[in-house]
């Protein structure tokens, strides 16, 4: 009989969707790996990448401290890289893990080589990686605009999130390689091909969650995986981005973007559905077999609760609720 091993778990997203769902994965296993978006053009990060060059490090730095929060019994370390600078002077506003990373990555001149060493300073088993090693720009085709169904592009992840249209289709540009496709990091594909459970959401569904399948390599590491795929669905529509979306919507414009990508399990709020039956249809036309359960954190409006969230996927897999950690021969 082959020796058991944690399951190999990747989740794939952006902020504070992403930092639910890693710090519901380290429930389940030791053997966890972020892919982020790197396409933030505000804030800190969006000052730090225009002034740098650096890629924007907020993201990165919530799933840093989403996974050294679960591994660490003191939480000075987690607070102190989440803490930001106040005042009126340079500093202001900017978070010191934001710092620390555009350091790590000015020094090393290797963004993959610089988040593994801020997973060693946190003590982390896990990884942190980019979906690209490069910063990235968002376009959107954006309805709406005009009181009319007339498309017009929208650039930039901020602009993107709050436009007051209807976002209908997003791409990807290189910001250093003007006019040519951007590449996905190798490190993030082959985590991907590697992993036995892939997780898309939830989080800003086109900006944080849909970005990562624009990236060629990327989505056909999604395709020809043979981890389980695992969508979760965001508690309600985001302003903006998905105004007015059904949650069946959301897999639609999903499919959209990669007509060829199968998805198993869809986990869904059950007080945030509506209509179950059109959500059942919807998954299960990509392959998927539909969820409903209650993941939405009673304390916190909008946000998944992890402990929950971590028994749902758990229930997707198939692994009892049986000890600390969950394990894949």
């Amino acid at each position: 009989m082959p020796d058991e091993r944690p399951l190999r778990a990747v989740a794939l997203g952006g902020g504070h969707g992403l930092h639910t769902t890693l710090t519901a994965l380290r429930r389940i296993t030791s053997d966890v790996t972020a892919v982020v978006t790197v396409a933030d053009d505000g804030g800190s990060s969006g000052r730090l990448r225009r002034e740098l060059g650096v890629l924007p490090p907020g993201d990165l730095r919530q799933a840093l401290s989403a996974l050294a929060s679960a591994e660490d019994g003191d939480p000075l370390w987690p607070r102190v890289f989440q803490s930001r600078f106040g005042g009126t002077g340079a500093l202001a506003g900017h978070a010191v893990g934001n710092l620390l990373l555009a350091g790590l990555f000015e020094v090393t001149g290797d963004p993959v080589a610089a988040l593994d060493e801020a997973c060693r300073l946190h003590g982390i088993s896990g990884r942190v990686l980019p979906m690209s090693a490069e910063p990235l720009c968002i376009e959107a085709q954006v309805s709406g605009l005009n009181g009319d169904d007339e498309l017009h592009t929208i650039r930039g992840q901020v602009a993107v999130a709050s436009t007051p249209g209807k976002v209908r289709r997003i791409s990807l540009t290189s910001e250093r390689r003007p006019g040519q496709e951007p590449h996905a990091c190798d490190d993030a594909v082959q985590a991907v091909l590697d992993a036995d459970v892939v997780l898309l959401g939830p989080g800003s569904w086109f900006t944080s969650v849909l970005v990562h399948l624009l990236l060629p390599e990327l989505r056909r590491a999604l395709v020809y995986s043979q981890a389980v795929k695992v969508v979760i669905l965001n508690l309600v529509p985001q302003p903006g981005e998905t105004a007015g979306f059904s949650p069946e919507q959301h897999l639609d414009v999903l499919c959209d973007h990669a007509p060829e990508l199968t998805i198993d399990a869809v986990i869904a709020d059950r007080a945030s559905v509506p209509t179950p039956d059109r959500l059942y249809r919807a998954a299960a036309e990509i392959g998927a077999q539909a969820q409903l359960t209650d993941v939405a954190a009673p304390d916190q409006p909008g946000r998944h609760a992890p402990d929950a969230l971590a028994t749902s996927v758990r229930k997707a897999l198939g692994i009892p609720e049986v000890g600390m950690e969950g394990s894949w021969r």
